[in-house]
């Protein structure tokens, strides 16, 4: 698991929320971790940084499967879900998992590289109250973060959720999945 251990501290050396302090200092802090702990679980792959809207997306080309997704809160997104392309989108691991937003609908998450193998009752139970609470506070940086036992596995073990304010500590939920 990525440790995380400088997060509070670089937080805390945030006077005020601004895109620029969380994107410029936070931010690749975070990545620096995500990749450490997908380089220790993974033997090759083709890591690609890709931004859509206000969001950004670590993807494993090689392994076609979703790192990482961040992105900093412009409040709640009023645009109209796309179902017939979220239906298009393929369906792994069964009836237990839903199509998760990496980032969610209510924030401005589209699909695609957005969609995750989620399990339905992490997708609708405890993760829902973090994407709530980033979708309200605009000015914090949401992140999640998948983590995957296997080189080959599409379905992501565990979840890591974080909602991060400058001037606050970390709130990071990890979630089995």
């Amino acid at each position: 698991m990525p440790s995380y251990s400088r997060l509070n501290g670089l937080l805390a050396s945030l006077a005020a929320a601004s895109r620029t302090s969380l994107e410029g200092k936070v931010v690749p802090y975070m990545v620096g971790e995500w990749l450490a702990e997908y380089d220790r679980s993974t033997r090759s792959s083709d890591v690609v940084t890709v931004t859509l809207d206000a969001f950004s997306y670590l993807f494993d080309v090689e392994n076609e499967r979703l790192i990482a997704a961040w992105g900093v809160s412009g409040g709640r997104h009023g645009g109209a879900r796309d179902k017939s392309r979220m239906a298009g989108h393929p369906k792994a691991g069964g009836n237990l998992y839903h199509r998760g937003h990496a980032i969610p609908h209510t924030l401005g998450g589209g699909t695609d590289i957005n969609l995750v193998p989620q399990l339905g009752r992490i997708n609708i139970g405890p993760f829902r109250a973090m994407e709530k609470r980033a979708v309200k506070t605009p000015g914090a940086l949401y992140f999640t973060y998948w983590a995957y036992r296997k080189r080959n596995d599409q379905i992501p073990f565990r979840v890591e959720q974080g909602f991060l304010q400058p001037g606050h500590p970390a709130e990071i939920r990890r979630h089995a999945n």
